[in-house]
Order: structure tokens, then C-alpha cells, then sequence
């Protein structure tokens, strides 16, 4: 995978980290992977579910710039590489002529992609995992091409670990210009475990723990072979938070962390419909228009060249969320002693005067509460959607077994905002999802069939 010089100074370099995190009392970087293992795969590894996670970033022969995903599981790694590198070529090609990208431009696409990944971990320096070759791994440096994918030979775990070197760098351009020069890392059968170690090996083990805080079970699921959402948190906002609301919330007691802040590509669930979850602002509105879709099973990725549906929050949304802040337990209430807080952190007037005034207003009753519904009513009516009335809207799925005639491509579709909100057909899974955000919508597809989320 590496050049000769290249493969020197990596070995030199991973000694050169042994060696230092050796003093003091510091884990060795044998003991970091060793635990990176255990974070990711838990004690036991099924086989068949390693081999399905080995796999690089290819790009698809009939979309320049859609990566290819061989077997189920590794989308939650590929699916937010996807959602990165669209949101990069969505703010910078002219014209937005997919099809013209050389492979020269879908590859620097790719390592702007890893590299937006790694500088949200907020690292110290960046430890990029690479995988050492044998010489009779020669045969099968070409990647995992669709063609060439039965015929690839695989390491076991532990044949894989012991292969596994480390390139410390400090700084992101550092990163970026070794991926460039060796762009095979990626693109390579282990790529997309190559990238997930990188991520958890700068950020480092124990903080990832921290975050998951209440989770025990591995990020890659033992039987299934599917990412956790703490997984997919990390790779969308460099945390690794196991839920997907905004802030925290309290549920049995217990105070559980969800997204911090808006987010570069949102993401959104069918999970939430069947009420399994609630996805908060941070994630429904993000900066770009770009959003992971979830199913049940798998992740797709949603995103449109309409940069109104990634509008700054209005001000009613912003507060509106602000509200939810207080509100951690999903009531649409909050207790009337918190409105003076609400009001304060939402910019609006806060004296104690007023906001007495407001309190026997908004709890007219002295119940000892106020509705998010009276709340917006007094201060925001009428409050205005950003969103236009129509746009276009495109998907992808990575899975090749889910594309028509196995041809992995964008899917284009004609978006509404109706006046009501409507209830999709049971079978329609996209349109259920897509309803999480947008109440009211219906898409009526180029082709004339919705999009599969799995």
C-alpha cells in the first residue's frame, strides 16, 4: 500500500509513539488498539461480520462520486464519508455536473471527506491507522473492486491487528497530504476499518468511552454487523453520543447526552415515526443540505442543490429549541419558574417585572406551567418556515443489491410542501421518514419509484 520510504517512516514513527506513551504511566499503542478492538467489536468477532466491514471507499462506475457498498454493515462508517464528501461537492462544483468529476477530483473529494471526520474529534494529533502488506498480498492491491470482490483474501482479526501501523501527524494538512500520496489506504480492502480505527485512535479510547458513558455494548453490533447510533454520532459530529436529541435529556432519572450544536450534515429516521426516538433541531436543521437517512437496517443519505432547506434557524426556531432545552424530559412544557431562564436565553426581554407579567399570562391557571404552544403563540406567531414551497431532492444508497439493476446512482425526486400535513402508505418507508422533518411533504420520483432505505 505504501511506498518504500513511506512504509519506513510509518514503522519508524510507530515505534516512535510506543516508545513515548510508554513513559509516565501511558497505555502503549498496543494496549490502545487492544482496546480500540474491544470499543468496536466487543470480546467475540464473527467472522463473517469482520469480512463484511473489510471492505475500501470505491466510487461507483456509473456515479463518479457515490462510494459503493459491497455487503450490510459498513454503512455506518460509508454513509457519512458520503454525506461529507457531498456536502464538499455541493459548495464548490459549478454548475453541479456530476458526471464530469474525474477519478483525480472523486479521490481528493474522498480525503477531504476523512479528513472533515478526523478534524471533528478535536484531537491533539491525528493517528492514521494503516495496514501493512505481506508481499503475497500483492494479488490483491487493487481494492475490492465489484468485480474483483469474491476473489479478495482476508486476514482474520487478529492477522489484521498485528498489521496494523500507526502515522502520528499534528496537524489536519499533514493528514491530508499523506492520504493524498497514499490514497490506496483508503481505497484498499480495509479502507473503511482503517478509517474507524484513525478516528477512535485520535480521539482517543478513553474519551470515547466517556461519551458513550451508559453503553456497554460494542459500537459494532456482534451478530448483525451494524454500526451503533454512538457509531454514527461519532463519525456525523466527532462525538460519540448514544442519542440523537438535542442537548440532554432525563429518562428514568438518569441524565443522558444527546448533539450540542448544529451539525454540518443532519440526520434523520424512521425510527422516530415508530417513536423509538425524537431527533432534535441540531440534527433536522444542519448547515448543509445533506442528511443520513436510517432505516431500521441501514443508512442512505438525502440531499438537495436547494441551500434554503439549510437556512439559519429563524428566530422562532431558535427558540423554540431553546424551550426543548428546559423541557428535558420531551413534555412541551415547562415548569412556569423557568420561563425568566427561557426568555433570557432566547434574548428576549427578561426583567423580573415582565416576565412576572408573562408568567400569570402564559399559566393563567397557576398551574405551575407553561405550554411550548402558548409560548410560541405570545412571542412568535405566525412564525414562517424557512423551507420553499417546492425542491428537488436527491438520494443514494450505497448498498449495491439495493439499486435498480445493481447500478449504484443518484435518484432524483420532485419535493412538495402540502398545506396539512399527510400520513404516508405504510409501504412507503422514505416518505415516512422524510415526513420526521418535513410534515407535509410528498416526492414524486423521476423514475416513479421511491427510493429503498435498506
Amino acid at each position: 500500500m505504501l511506498n518504500g520510504s513511506n512504509a519506513s517512516h510509518t514503522s519508524n514513527s510507530l515505534r516512535a509513539v510506543n516508545k513515548d506513551n510508554m513513559s509516565a504511566g501511558s497505555v502503549t499503542l498496543d494496549q490502545e488498539l487492544a482496546s480500540t478492538r474491544r470499543l468496536l467489536w466487543g470480546d467475540q468477532v464473527k467472522d463473517d461480520v469482520f469480512r463484511r466491514w473489510a471492505q475500501g471507499f470505491q466510487f461507483s462506475p456509473d456515479e463518479p462520486s457515490a462510494l459503493i457498498q459491497l455487503e450490510g454493515g459498513p454503512c455506518a462508517a460509508i454513509a457519512p464519508v458520503q454525506g461529507f464528501l457531498l456536502k464538499i461537492l455541493l459548495s464548490e462544483t459549478p454548475g453541479h455536473n456530476f458526471h464530469d468529476l474525474t477519478s483525480e477530483k472523486c479521490n481528493s473529494l474522498l480525503v477531504r471527506a476523512v479528513c472533515t471526520i478526523l478534524s471533528q474529534c478535536l484531537a491533539p494529533k491525528y493517528n492514521v491507522a494503516v495496514y501493512r502488506k505481506n508481499e503475497t498480498d500483492a494479488e490483491t492491491s487493487g481494492g475490492n473492486n465489484v468485480e474483483g470482490h469474491s476473489n479478495t483474501v482476508y486476514d482474520t482479526i487478529e492477522q489484521f491487528h498485528r498489521r496494523i501501523e500507526v502515522h502520528p501527524f499534528q496537524t489536519l494538512s499533514e493528514v491530508e497530504a499523506f492520504y493524498t500520496r497514499n490514497i490506496r489506504i483508503l481505497k484498499d480492502k480495509y479502507g473503511v476499518l482503517l478509517l474507524l480505527y484513525s478516528v477512535i485512535l485520535s480521539k482517543g479510547v478513553s474519551i470515547v468511552e466517556a461519551e458513550l458513558a451508559e453503553l456497554s455494548d460494542p459500537l459494532i453490533h456482534s451478530t448483525y454487523g451494524y454500526g451503533s447510533q454512538g457509531l454514527i454520532n461519532l463519525m456525523l459530529t466527532g462525538r460519540a453520543v448514544a442519542h440523537v436529541w438535542d442537548h440532554e435529556q432525563v429518562v428514568g432519572g438518569l441524565r443522558l447526552r444527546g448533539i450540542e450544536r448544529q451539525n454540518d450534515i443532519g440526520f434523520l429516521t424512521i425510527m422516530e415515526h415508530m417513536q423509538y426516538c425524537t431527533v432534535g433541531s441540531f440534527y433536522k436543521n444542519p448547515k448543509h443540505p445533506v442528511w443520513v437517512l436510517a432505516s431500521d437496517t441501514h443508512l442512505t443519505v438525502l440531499f438537495s442543490l436547494e441551500r434554503r432547506l439549510a437556512a439559519p434557524e429563524t428566530a422562532g426556531e431558535s427558540a423554540e429549541r431553546i424551550f426543548r432545552s428546559f423541557d428535558p424530559e420531551g413534555n412541551n412544557f415547562i415548569p412556569s419558574a423557568a420561563l425568566q431562564d427561557v426568555l433570557c436565553a432566547a434574548d428576549l426581554v427578561s426583567e423580573p417585572e415582565y416576565v412576572e407579567l408573562m408568567r400569570r399570562k402564559l399559566d393563567s391557571e397557576n398551574l405551575g406551567i407553561i405550554l411550548l404552544s402558548a409560548f410560541m403563540d405570545e412571542f412568535f406567531p405566525g412564525c414562517e418556515r424557512g423551507a420553499p414551497d417546492t425542491f428537488t431532492i436527491h438520494h443514494y444508497n450505497g448498498l449495491i443489491r439495493s439499486n435498480p439493476g445493481t447500478r449504484v446512482m443518484y435518484r432524483t425526486g420532485r419535493a412538495a410542501l402540502l398545506e396539512c400535513p399527510m400520513r404516508a402508505a405504510s409501504t412507503d418507508a422514505m416518505l415516512t421518514c422524510l415526513q420526521t422533518k418535513w410534515p407535509s411533504i410528498d416526492v414524486v420520483w423521476d423514475d416513479g419509484q421511491s427510493p429503498s432505505l435498506n
